[in-house]
């Protein structure tokens, strides 16, 4: 199987400060091992951050409305969004420090005013967030630049994923599709895993995945297993600090876990077919059956299926083998419970 690219999503879990987003990005960077079989195993591939334009969120009074949470960082809903926005240049210096680490860098732009950050840099793919899926107009300015497009599903059917395809598509082609539930963390009953499947079967021609919401890792390992080739999961340093999105993030062990297993599901898989595997050549010998006297059995005597039953180790002859020894005479003496191989046979 092909590496899955796996994204550590930041969203908003630095809280406004570029440290705590350049911690997250390092967190992302960790090398991951396998340790039972001493493997080294790739990390995550990209990080990803979103940008707003606050002029483009939301009404006048949705924006003035009293926002008096524990998780606010304002007043208002709208302090409370300028407290959790980086500017440009702090995208930027976050884009710098994941270069540096061998990373991918991802944003989701949630307006055109955001295309501003394109004069300091350009992504490696840019991000649509399941709810600007049916806004049409900011598809076609993302298209626009050519850069690779991720789009989430997590609020579309058919119709929205089509109407947003053929805008986007009119400039490239170069898209993923990630199946998604925006509800925050996921109900099991909701997840329906089985939409990746039918993404792949009636949008094949593009790279089909899945943004994870679910608590936990169980749900990323699913996708992956059934053919999922980017996973996005939201990432944090301590699920436990100040912020709506940071008890349904994975932690650092958390982080650890699922890129390990989600790399390990790449080994587990192999190929589509049935053969015996060298590494269980061992095995087959000490633990198969191979047929076996069932009473003492003298030299000379005609080997008879009522002489014979089976036993291990398995580097005898096999039951569907066992025309080869009967009506055959032994040359040696073969005691009762004792494999009869070859060399005993005239």
């Amino acid at each position: 199987m092909e590496a899955t690219y796996i994204i550590g999503e930041i969203g908003q879990n630095h809280n406004g400060s570029v440290d705590i987003a350049k911690l997250l990005t390092e967190l992302v960077s960790r090398p991951i091992t396998e340790e039972d079989f001493g493997l080294a195993l790739m990390p995550i591939d990209a990080v990803k951050l979103t940008k707003r334009d606050l002029a483009e969120e939301l009404s006048s009074s949705q924006m003035n409305r009293p926002y008096d949470t524990p998780n606010s960082f304002g007043k208002t809903y709208g302090e409370h969004r300028q407290f959790l926005e980086l500017s440009d240049e702090e995208h930027y210096e976050v884009y710098k420090y994941a270069k540096s680490l061998g990373l991918e860098f991802v944003e989701t732009l949630c307006a055109k005013g955001c295309l501003s950050l394109l004069r300091l840099f350009t992504p490696d793919r840019l991000k649509v967030a399941s709810r600007d899926l049916t806004n049409l107009p900011l598809l076609e300015a993302l298209a626009e630049t050519r850069i690779p497009i991720i789009l989430s599903t997590g609020m579309a059917g058919k119709k929205e994923l089509d109407e947003a395809l053929e805008v986007i598509t009119k400039y490239h082609d170069n898209i993923a599709i990630l199946h998604c539930v925006s509800q925050y963390p996921t109900e099991p009953d909701n997840l329906n895993l089985l939409t990746i499947r039918y993404l792949q079967k009636h949008y094949g021609q593009y790279t089909i995945g899945f943004s994870d919401h679910t608590i936990g890792i169980a749900a990323p390992i699913v996708a992956v297993g059934m053919g999922a080739k980017i996973i996005e999961k939201h990432i944090t340093i301590d699920r436990g600090m100040k912020g709506t999105d940071q008890k349904g993030s994975l932690g650092p062990d958390g982080v650890r876990r699922m890129v390990r297993d989600i790399r390990l599901v790449e080994h587990w898989l192999g190929t589509e077919d049935l053969y015996i595997d060298r590494s269980v050549a061992a095995s087959k010998v000490k633990l198969e059956r191979s047929i076996a006297s069932n009473k003492d059995l003298k030299v000379g005597h005609i080997i008879t299926e009522n002489d014979i039953h089976m036993l291990s180790p398995g580097d005898g002859f096999k039951w569907s083998e066992r025309s080869l020894l009967i009506g055959k005479k032994l040359k040696t003496f073969v005691p009762k419970n004792e494999i009869i191989y070859q060399k005993y046979l005239e």
